[in-house]
């Protein structure tokens, strides 16, 4: 009997993990100075002056691209690559953004670069988080817009991902059009790298969470959210409840 129950634990705990494994992109740590996961950074913008202060919808201290000025404030941390944050984009991108554009939310969008070995050699994660900051940085209304087209035409994880002259001709197809220098150069990697090396060694100021275990990782009003990812009414749900 003893045995039954231990073995009914066990499977349970191992389901547990199973599904916190699927639930989000897993950072396996940051090495001082690089990003998570990554020890090698081959991105010719690594070694860059990282910005500060704002540009655009970029605050660059905040390590946000920045929608909206609502009571509520949304905070989204997401890694280009990350199949788990295409899969929350698709799902609540569109209600998101109404939320911005009827002034119940601020959304402060935090983009990572964690997964950058996986894609061949390339960081793309550090590219299309640049080009989005880039884009962000240029034309704030179509921050949001970007980021969407970016997760619609998401490359596979462990593939080359996009190339920055599609970066490019997605920016275009968005309207923006003097960023082509700014994604080709790379130009805001290193910042991109600061930020995943701050949110997954943390603290995370202001919230519940000491630091980002998974991405998306989502924070309402420094609370975490723990529903589905997919589940946009339980999402706008948790919202509404967190900003009584």
């Amino acid at each position: 009997m003893k045995k039954s129950i231990l073995h009914a634990i066990g499977v349970a705990a191992a389901a547990a993990l199973l599904t916190f494994a699927l639930a989000g992109c897993i950072p396996t740590g940051a090495p001082a100075g690089g990003s998570a996961g990554s020890s090698d950074r081959s991105s010719a913008s690594s070694s860059a002056k990282i910005p500060t202060g704002t540009a655009g919808a970029v605050d660059f201290d905040l390590g946000a691209i920045v929608a909206g000025d609502g009571k509520t404030v949304v905070d989204t941390y997401i890694d280009p690559m990350c199949p788990y944050c295409g899969q929350f984009e698709k799902a609540n991108g569109s209600a998101l953004a109404k939320l911005v554009n009827t002034g119940a939310i601020t959304l402060r969008v935090h983009p990572l670069n964690f997964l950058d070995p996986n894609s061949q050699g390339t960081d793309y994660s550090s590219r299309a988080g640049s080009a989005l900051t880039c884009v962000a940085a240029s034309d704030p209304k179509q921050s949001l817009a970007y980021l969407s087209t970016l997760y619609a035409n998401q490359p596979e994880e462990n593939s080359s991902g996009l190339s920055d002259a599609k970066l490019v001709s997605l920016a275009h197809k968005a309207g923006v059009t003097d960023v082509d220098s700014c994604i080709h150069s790379h130009k805001y990697a290193s910042w991109l790298t600061r930020n995943t090396t701050k949110a997954v060694n943390g603290p995370i100021k202001g919230a519940d969470i000491k630091a980002v275990t998974a991405t998306p990782t989502v924070l309402v009003n420094g609370h975490q959210y723990g529903g589905s990812i997919t589940d946009t009414a339980a999402l706008k749900s948790f919202i509404a409840d967190s900003g009584k």
